[in-house]
């Protein structure tokens, strides 16, 4: 791939070239979804988010799911999300609020268009640069992420320690969780390690939220016996 800076200087140069290539594409979007919405085909995700990022999530699933294109759309953001995390450039181009909307519908343009992205992404990204959302990206992306994840019935569990959990434990661990889930649930099991908790364990599983944790049950201790004086 070119540098992203490279790139950002060449789609400052393109414009009219970006102007033309939105023009187009956010036409076919605003056209898809009033039809979607009028003939009642939006179709709805496994679960619901809320604010922009979940908005337009919601809406990207919606023309996704319509194509058959709904892990193709995940890979493409998640290829677009490593880009950012490589490139600083990328991150600081979509989030800068001094560059106008041809500025970033070039820029944007640029960049899908060497990756050659699908015509729904690029359409997605088109209504984000139309609408002035294009920082909500990175955001956006962890929502439809989210949607994904519903989608193929995962259940994301956090579950963070004082140190690393050793093989025997995580596989013990993981039996017991998965209990927890559900039969037909698909664990994901994300490990993190903070020293602060001395001992223990913090476990993080869909909406539930258990602090075993050492530090917790000694500020336990330490209230009541303040309480007791």
């Amino acid at each position: 791939h070119h540098d992203v800076q490279q790139l950002h200087q060449t789609a400052l140069k393109m414009a009219a070239v970006g102007r033309r290539l939105w023009g187009l594409t956010y036409q076919t979007l605003r056209q898809t979804s009033s039809t979607a919405a009028k003939t009642g085909e939006l179709v709805k995700p496994p679960i619901q988010l809320f604010g922009i990022d979940g908005r337009y999530a919601h809406a990207l699933y919606s023309v996704a799911a319509k194509n058959k294109i709904l892990e193709k759309v995940e890979k493409e953001l998640d290829h677009f999300q490593k880009l950012a995390s490589k490139y600083p450039q990328l991150t600081n181009f979509i989030t800068n609020p001094t560059l106008n909307k041809q500025q970033k519908q070039a820029g944007i343009g640029s960049i899908l268009k060497e990756q050659q992205f699908s015509d729904t992404t690029a359409n997605f990204f088109g209504a984000l640069v139309e609408n002035n959302r294009l920082r909500r990206t990175l955001g956006v992306v962890k929502a439809y992420k989210t949607l994904m994840g519903a989608y193929r019935g995962e259940v994301i569990c956090t579950v963070t320690t004082a140190t690393p959990i050793d093989d025997k434990n995580k596989r013990e661990l993981e039996s017991v969780l998965k209990g927890f889930a559900g039969k037909n649930a698909v664990l994901k099991l994300n490990q993190m390690v903070d020293a602060s908790l001395i001992g223990g364990m913090v476990v993080e599983i869909g909406d539930k939220y258990i602090d075993m944790s050492t530090s917790t049950k000694i500020k336990k201790i330490v209230a009541a016996l303040k309480g007791a004086l």
